[in-house]
């Protein structure tokens, strides 16, 4: 049995042994990468075609920390535009079988192809005529033998020092099926809009909002026509308290706006004998209706900016505050 160690952790070695792995590893993607143009290519291309060619969802198994990886591949298939879950094969075999029908396509991992626990969902796969798509790096494997598709994963060195704990090996199972999954979300058109209806919640749910459904509207937006005297102006800036007031023309056109930053600028003048055309930025920053969140605030910080007119046709339709977006969880 292990015991907790007192002895003083020795710093060096610990970064020497972190700098061993990510170099194990990164050795391990570049491996990856040169069989996909050597050999890997037609099967992964195969698999794509199979997964998109079907009915039914994604079936994604494996044991152990395969089965891990696993869970990840299968949330990220669904998330991006392709309907997948993970079934253990453990459970498989004792009812969730059930779970998979004809129009589905199996997804197995297993780095030997030689895990027991995968015979009886494979054996089912086989009698109702189920694709398999096996991830795995055992070229003469059971896996492989019973597979529709082989992704051959090349051999490589695990990063742990005895060769034993799965480390460059789930990497590899983890960024083949990431590649799945993009690749199927660009076969399948899958869109930011799309991504947003599987993703409502969290910042990256906020982040996918569209400007115009958080845009301030009508009366909320502070409005004044050229020519307008600037106490006046002022008083609408305070009133509407968006840090900014549009300056929109007879035909509903924004003409320019007057900022807080703006103000500031011109308080060496008297700005009782000023109006808005005086001293309104004339060409403002504007985004539409249809900007993400995410874009806004990028906007907004690129430009040292608090406020961005919404606009459709040169027309305000609405305005967007910074803290409309923190508000929401956007950061």
């Amino acid at each position: 049995m292990l015991t907790k160690t007192t002895k003083r952790l020795d710093r060096s070695k610990a970064i020497a042994s972190a700098t061993r792995t990510l170099e194990a590893e990164q050795a391990a993607l570049a491996a990856l990468a040169e069989v996909l143009d050597n050999g890997l290519a037609e099967p992964f291309a195969q698999a794509v075609e199979t997964i998109a060619g079907i009915p039914g969802r994604v079936i994604v198994t494996g044991v152990g920390k395969s089965g891990h990886i696993g869970s990840k591949i299968a949330a990220t298939l669904a998330s991006t535009g392709t309907p997948a879950y993970f079934v253990h094969p453990a459970e498989a075999n004792h009812g969730d079988l059930g779970m998979i029908t004809r129009d589905d396509a199996i997804v197995a991992l297993s780095w030997s192809g030689e895990s027991p626990e995968l015979k009886g969902i494979v054996a089912y796969a086989r009698r109702f005529s189920i694709p398999i798509i096996a991830i795995t790096s055992g070229l003469s494997s059971a896996l492989a033998r019973e597979a529709s598709v082989v992704l051959m994963l090349p051999k490589v060195t695990e990063a742990c020092p005895h060769g034993l704990a799965p480390t460059t090996s789930t990497l590899l199972q983890l960024v083949i099926g990431d590649a799945l999954a993009v690749a199927l979300l660009e076969a399948r058109g899958f869109t930011a809009d799309h991504f947003r209806t599987f993703h409502p919640g969290g910042q990256l749910g906020a982040n996918l909002t569209h400007i115009g459904d958080i845009m301030r509207r009508g009366d909320d937006i502070p409005i004044v026509p050229p020519g307008t005297k600037m106490p006046d102006a002022v008083m609408t800036l305070s009133k509407k308290r968006v840090g900014c007031v549009c300056v929109v023309d007879g035909d509903g056109r924004l003409a320019g706006i007057i900022t807080d930053g703006d103000l500031a600028r011109n308080l060496h003048r008297n700005l009782a004998e000023l109006v808005v055309d005086d001293i309104m930025t004339r060409a403002p920053k504007t985004v539409r209706p249809d900007m993400l969140a995410s874009q806004a605030m990028a906007l907004l910080n690129q430009h040292a900016i608090s406020a961005l007119v919404v606009t459709e046709d040169d027309r305000p339709v609405g305005i967007v505050h910074f803290h409309d977006l923190l508000r929401i969880g956007v950061a």
